[in-house]
Parts: C-alpha cells; sequence; structure tokens
C-alpha cells in the first residue's frame, strides 16, 4: 500500500501543501496529493496551487484562527519561494487582518 509520505515523494510540493490542497478541496490528503502532481503538471497549475492557499489563510482569518493562518503563511511563504511563477502579482495575504 502506498502512503501519503511515498506520495509525497513523487510530487514537487510539501505534506504541508498538499495537505493546504486538502483543506481547499475537501478531500482526502492522498487524493489531495495526486490532485497537487496533476495541477504541477497543467499550465498555470502553480498558480492554482498558491489561489487555494491564499483562499485557506483567509478562510482561517475570517474564522479567526490566528494559528492556522500564521502557519498557512509560512507554507505560502514557502511554496512561492519554490515556485516563483506562482507568487501573485499582487500580494493578497498582505490585506489580511
Amino acid at each position: 500500500m502506498i502512503s501519503l509520505e511515498d506520495c509525497v515523494g513523487l510530487c514537487d510540493l510539501t505534506e504541508e501543501e498538499i495537505l493546504a490542497i486538502a483543506e481547499h478541496e475537501h478531500m482526502p490528503e492522498i487524493v489531495a496529493a495526486a490532485y497537487a502532481q496533476y495541477l504541477a503538471g497543467q499550465e498555470h497549475g502553480t498558480e492554482t496551487i498558491g489561489r487555494m492557499i491564499i483562499d485557506d489563510i483567509r478562510h482561517a482569518q475570517a474564522r479567526g484562527d490566528r494559528e492556522h493562518v500564521r502557519m498557512l503563511l509560512h507554507v505560502l511563504h514557502h511554496f512561492v519561494r519554490s515556485h516563483p511563477e506562482a507568487a501573485p502579482h499582487v500580494h493578497p495575504w498582505s490585506s489580511l487582518r
């Protein structure tokens, strides 16, 4: 049986980035890993992943979950450093309250 760790090793994302996709898409982590791999291979796929993480940040902020916001900001920071093509032209996370 293949594990989440195995799937993470097969794609170009961290476990935390995959978990953010799973949260955004309301899907099991193992399915999110496959979806992440698919998106990463698509034109503008990394931009889609970045938007998912930003959406997760906004939802966490809206429900007042400051710790989750902080964690997701770290995930987004790492993601954009690893995938600079996914960096938004406008920094939407800077407008979080």
